[in-house]
């Protein structure tokens, strides 16, 4: 690699399931990355960041983990990621992995031997608390996906914690060995050559040690099972969580250029979100945070403005600034706005410091995908519906306006979007207007004048 993170200037995001597929199945795949490296190259892509490949029984798509250190076959094998991370370094393109430190899979060997007695020794890897007095859950926390964060485990009467889906306990990040554990997952994708990692939820990593109920929303949904009745001000957040930040970040010293960048989503309800997003900063000189305020933010320039000052002025000292427009969980910004008002947001995206993250296929301008019910996937929340799914914004890449759109060559997981005829790169590469050469020419301006990177706005 000839440019350290400090000068990058651009980070595309890849989900997996839905960039390429080379096996015929229908899934994208590690090989389908490696596939297109070429295009990201030439697009003017200079790190690459790739969610969540690791053994998994899907449950949420990768991000319940069942072993942290192989590969799903769903997606190939350790031997197909060496090759995808030696292709990109050929290429100068940096590789950046998903790392899921705060919930496992109920699968994971560490929680199958946690809830098989009392006295297991990996009984504390986990959130385990007994029931009320009357046997209902020990507080009031509400899961992320619906319904309470507590399930009732009757083999040894004890409540587990998930903040998410109830296949997702929560890892008691108060344990010593738990944290050792996670740092050396970090060190094992480390030594394979992995150049930085983005950190999934890292709110939950501290939580209030007596367990307090959160506060009740004065202004609460119809729905007070739902996650919006109440403000969380014990479950994340806790008395530990900068210095849980550090103890991750800290092992970017044991290796070269190594740099972590955290998900943080501002919440309002918790007060001043710059002292959070303050206490994430500063964690450590390698750590950053993604800026995701575009996400809701009403369209005027002026609110645009003071929320990129803002979070410029507090990504002081060694601290990136990671510039997002939309993600694996997000609505894609061309459904959220239309598409001349998205062109300009993601030409300004493309100018800001530090370094600008592209969603795959917003380059063409791809919108959330159109499914019935029965083409739903996602199960992630009880209130999914075919018009605020996340698989809405997961759909295939759009290569081309072929039946597959040159995804795949059978059936894919998801289907691709009717308007790939009109959105695809194919068509794209040869319109000088076109989504696309506006990308790729801003992206390549960034390569060539680094005051785009280094400068102030």
């Amino acid at each position: 690699m000839t440019k350290r993170w400090r000068d990058i200037g651009s980070l595309y995001q890849i989900y997996p399931r839905s960039f390429q597929d080379t096996t015929g199945d229908g899934v994208g795949d590690l090989n389908g990355i490696t596939a297109r490296l070429n295009y990201l190259s030439c697009l003017g892509i200079e790190a690459i960041w790739i969610s969540p490949f690791f053994t998994s029984p899907m449950t949420d798509f990768g991000y319940d983990v069942a072993n942290y250190r192989d590969v799903d076959p769903t997606f190939g094998a350790v031997d197909d990621f060496r090759r995808l991370i030696a292709e990109a370094h050929a290429r100068n393109i940096k590789v950046m992995i998903d790392l899921v430190p705060c919930h496992t899979s109920d699968q994971h060997p560490w929680f199958v031997e946690s809830r098989s007695s009392l006295d297991n020794p990996k009984r504390d890897y986990y959130v385990w608390k007994d029931p009320k007095p009357d046997d209902s859950p020990p507080n009031n926390w509400r899961s992320q996906s619906g319904g309470r964060a507590w399930t009732l485990d009757e083999k040894t009467g004890q409540y587990y914690l998930h903040s998410f889906l109830y296949t997702q306990p929560d890892l008691n990040w108060d344990n010593p060995a738990v944290r050792r554990e996670i740092t050396d997952v970090v060190r094992f994708w480390f030594d394979m050559g992995v150049d930085g990692m983005r950190v999934d939820a890292i709110w939950g990593i501290s939580k209030d040690p007596e367990f307090g109920d959160d506060s009740p929303n004065p202004h609460p949904p119809h729905d007070l099972e739902q996650y919006g009745a109440f403000i969380h001000d014990h479950c994340k957040y806790g008395p530990h969580f900068a210095e849980y930040l550090r103890e991750i970040a800290s092992v970017c010293d044991e290796f070269e250029d190594r740099q972590l960048v955290f998900e943080f989503y501002p919440d309002e309800q918790l007060g001043n979100i710059y002292e959070q997003y303050r206490q994430v900063i500063h964690a450590h000189p390698r750590g950053s945070a993604f800026f995701m305020e575009h996400r809701h933010m009403s369209w005027h320039a002026q609110n645009t403005r003071d929320a990129i000052l803002e979070y410029m002025h507090r990504s002081v000292g060694n601290a990136i600034p990671f510039f997002c427009l939309g993600n694996h969980d997000q609505p894609r910004v061309v459904s959220r706005l239309d598409y001349e008002r998205a062109r300009a947001l993601n030409f300004l995206n493309l100018l800001t410091p530090g370094i600008s993250v592209v969603y795959y296929g917003d380059e063409i301008g791809m919108e959330n995908g159109v499914l019935d019910a029965t083409q739903l996937r996602d199960n992630f929340s009880p209130a999914n519906s075919t018009v605020d799914s996340r698989d809405l914004e997961r759909t295939p890449m759009q290569w081309s306006d072929s039946q597959f759109a040159d995804f795949s060559t059978a059936e894919q997981w998801l289907p691709v979007h009717a308007n790939r005829v009109s959105v695809n790169v194919t068509k794209q590469t040869n319109e000088t207007r076109s989504m696309l050469t506006m990308h790729q020419t801003l992206l390549k301006l960034r390569q060539a004048m680094p005051i785009l990177v280094h400068g102030s706005l």
